[in-house]
């Protein structure tokens, strides 16, 4: 199949990419530059020649996209959680042009990668028939707007396929998103102990599903892609192994952290620059998180997350050969260190 791929030049995307060509399909971009497509994929021996210049809220550039391809990978999103207005205009409106105007084409499957924020869990595990949360702002309310878009799709038959990813971790992110802004983080001066915990999904076992369910004429389907979970207190454990230091750790009730978050985006709107991760919207997602059951999506699939463990040591260093982290945060983990991936 021809497939228009969507933020490919982006973390999940450029991961993907490889995947669907390894299967054997042939893969078009929508990107706003062709430089940046050389940039982040023209050193990895691609075939990416096959690219639409535009961007996903621009109507006319998806539906000149969208000809003569069969398949869709709407893998694009705005996730500045400091920007909620701007995130929710935009995802919106990608999601609209690409995936409304693939359904309108005919297009089948259509892949859009959702996330779990959209979700608001019923019980102690996370499914993809819980209902649509109802964030207030930022990314959380763009995801929970599309995916109520989504799943109206779905109920008239559309070939939607829908996937869930937890936090995204894994070896190079062609830029430095949220989630690993807040890994550096932590690294650096602690980590929170509060209610919650963090479910993580490695990029490379991501990309696999992504492939894997890109099928036609199987109809509207979802699957969760979890990964595993640690309480704040399993991960700062775990860190602390694979760094080779003693980690910091802050007992931080989810009231004070929800509070911190508050200050955060304040001083955001004053100073743009400042880019600290945990907003008032992050922490709510870190104290009221539960596992995910992604057991559908092994068992349909075939396909296993690898552990948690490997996903965060080839994140961190990721992290330090980037240029993210200085290595003093994660000794056991530097460029020629005796453990070092």
């Amino acid at each position: 199949m021809k497939i228009l791929v969507t933020g490919g030049t982006g973390f999940v995307g450029s991961h993907a990419i490889p995947e669907l060509l390894a299967a054997g399909h042939g893969v078009r971009l929508l990107a706003r530059s062709r430089e940046k497509v050389e940039a982040v994929l023209g050193g990895r021996s691609l075939d990416v020649s096959d690219v639409v210049v535009g961007d996903m809220g621009d109507p006319a550039a998806v539906k000149r996209a969208l000809e003569g391809c069969d398949a869709v990978l709407h893998a694009a999103a705005a996730v500045e959680i400091a920007r909620g207005a701007e995130v929710v205009e935009r995802n919106a409106a990608g999601l609209e042009n690409v995936v409304g105007g693939a359904v309108a084409a005919g297009l089948d499957p259509v892949v859009c990668v959702s996330s779990i924020v959209a979700l608001a869990p019923r019980g102690g595990r996370m499914t993809v028939d819980d209902p649509v949360s109802t964030p207030a702002t930022g990314y959380a309310r763009s995801k929970a707007d599309g995916e109520r878009r989504a799943r109206a799709l779905q109920a008239e038959g559309a070939p939607l396929v829908l996937v869930y990813p937890s936090a995204i971790y894994g070896p190079d992110d062609p830029g430095l998103g949220q989630v690993f802004k807040g890994l550096r983080d932590r690294l650096r001066y602690g980590w929170p102990v509060t209610t919650g915990g963090s479910s993580c999904v490695d990029v490379r076992d991501l990309a696999r599903i992504l492939a894997a369910v890109m099928e036609p004429g199987r109809g509207p389907r979802r699957y969760m892609a979890g990964g595993g979970f640690l309480t704040w207190a399993e991960e700062a454990d775990l860190v602390e192994g694979l760094v080779g230091r003693r980690v910091r750790r802050v007992p931080a009730p989810p009231v004070v952290l929800r509070a911190v978050g508050h200050v955060v985006e304040a001083l955001q709107r004053l100073v743009p620059s400042f880019d600290y991760p945990l907003t008032h919207e992050a922490a709510v997602l870190l104290t009221e998180a539960v596992p995910c059951d992604s057991d559908a999506t092994v068992r349909e699939l075939g396909l296993g997350f690898r552990p948690v463990e490997e996903t965060l040591r080839d994140s961190i260093a990721w992290l330090v050969r980037a240029g993210h982290l200085e290595a003093r945060w994660a000794p056991k983990l530097a460029p020629g260190a005796p453990h070092a991936p």
